[in-house]
Parts: structure tokens; C-alpha cells; sequence
């Protein structure tokens, strides 16, 4: 007959073995999980870093660093990049604004669509890149202004079916037009690519971070090609660039 205290010892082994079995259990399944948990942020990685490489190698080809060898297109297509407090383009916004009157004074196009955000009263990208350029000797009805430029989608579709452009000279720095000329392209548009960039601004490596996350946002949007979040009636860029002036 067992005594009170092998009876006490012999229970406490029987919960442990239960006990050990339960964390065993529990072990595997956590182990299952990161393990799952890892392949889906393998496969992630790899599909940022594909379609970041589809975008790039597909626009490269159409983007000029030196002269451009294209014949005359139908506009210069220049995005927006921010105003100052001052009513003054940012540095970067001046730098594409610059590159735009230099392909103007060189006929690659005759006309100029500046797109950028004014869907706010209190801000207006596109009367700031429009005064910019009037002051640099661009007339008035050669300057086009996309008021709904909210995004770069929203630019190149607005481009297209506002402005009804067939073929473009896009500018913007180097890290975004890849992007830009990739999404002209998949929209249908003879889209080329001239870098604007004369300096580096702070900030570049943050910037190159979420370029490579919007690259792969927007080509998958390229696929489905939804309407611009704003829409409107058609302003031919074959027109005067006076219809879209929303001021005197």
C-alpha cells in the first residue's frame, strides 16, 4: 500500500509529463507560424523588388539624360513637387519648372501642362509653377494647369483623358520619373522621360524608400487603370492653355 507521500510524488510527475506535452504543443505551432510568417515576408520582398525591377527596366529606355532625340510631342508634363509658405516654388519644383522652359526654348513642345495639387483654396501648386513659368517668358495660353494633380496617377490619367495628350516629355527628378514614364506608358501615352536634377535635397534616401513602395502600388493600379479621383470635361492640350486659368 502506498504511502501518502509516493501517492503526492507520483501525481506531481503525471502533471508534469501533461504540462511538458502541452508546451511541446504549443512550441510546434509557434514554430509553424514564424515559420509561415517568414515566406509571407519572403514572398513580399519579392514582389516589391519584381515589380520595382519590371518598372525600371520598362522605363529606362525612355528616359534622356542628354538631348532629347524625339520628335516634337504634344506637351511637356511637368508634376508637382510643393509651394513654400511664401508663395514660392519648393527647390525641387523650381528645378523641374527650370528643365521645362529649357525643352520649351528648345521646341520640344509647344505647350506645358503643370500638375499639382489645388483641390484646397488655401493651396495652389499650379497658379505658383504657371506664375514661374510666365515669369521666365512661357505665354500665357502655352501653359495648361492641371488643378487635380493630386497624385502622379491622377497627373498621367488626367493627361490623357482631361487633356487628351497622346505624347509627352515628362519631367520630375530622376528617382520619380521611372515611375511617372512607366505609368504614362501603361496608360497609353508616347511618354519620355527628362531628369531634372541639379543638386541633392536632404531627405534623398527616404525619398528612394518610398518610391520603391509607391512603384509597386502603382503598377499594380496600372493594371486596373481606375479613374483620377477628380474628373472633369475635356481641355485639349491642342487648345489655349486660358481655359484652365482660374484667376485673372
Amino acid at each position: 500500500m502506498e504511502n501518502f507521500g509516493e501517492t503526492a510524488l507520483r501525481k506531481t510527475i503525471v502533471k508534469y509529463k501533461k504540462n511538458e506535452g502541452g508546451c511541446r504543443t504549443g512550441r510546434h505551432w509557434s514554430s509553424r507560424v514564424l515559420r509561415l510568417l517568414l515566406l509571407l515576408a519572403a514572398l513580399l520582398l519579392i514582389a516589391i523588388a519584381g515589380t520595382n525591377m519590371v518598372v525600371y527596366h520598362t522605363a529606362s529606355t525612355h528616359i534622356y539624360t542628354s538631348d532629347f532625340p524625339e520628335p516634337p510631342v504634344d506637351c511637356i508634363l511637368v508634376l508637382g513637387a510643393g509651394v513654400t509658405d511664401s508663395k514660392e516654388p519648393s527647390p525641387m519644383l523650381k528645378e523641374r519648372l527650370d528643365e521645362a522652359v529649357n525643352l520649351y526654348d528648345k521646341q520640344i513642345a509647344q505647350k506645358i501642362i503643370v500638375s499639382g495639387d489645388h483641390h484646397r483654396t488655401e493651396y495652389d501648386e499650379v497658379n505658383v509653377m504657371k506664375a514661374y513659368l510666365k515669369n521666365a517668358g512661357i505665354p500665357d495660353d502655352a501653359i495648361f494647369m492641371d488643378h487635380a494633380g493630386l497624385s502622379t496617377y491622377d497627373s498621367v490619367y488626367r493627361a490623357k483623358e482631361i487633356f487628351q495628350v497622346k505624347s509627352a516629355a515628362m519631367v520630375t527628378q530622376q528617382y520619380h520619373l521611372y515611375r511617372a514614364v512607366y505609368l504614362a506608358r501603361a496608360l497609353g501615352i508616347d511618354a519620355y522621360g527628362v531628369p531634372c536634377d541639379r543638386q541633392q535635397f536632404a531627405g534623398s534616401f527616404m525619398r528612394q524608400c518610398r518610391e520603391v513602395l509607391a512603384r509597386t502600388k502603382d503598377s499594380i493600379i496600372a493594371v486596373y487603370q481606375p479613374e483620377a479621383s477628380i474628373m472633369g470635361d475635356a481641355i485639349p492640350v491642342s487648345g489655349s492653355g486660358s481655359q484652365t486659368n482660374d484667376k485673372d
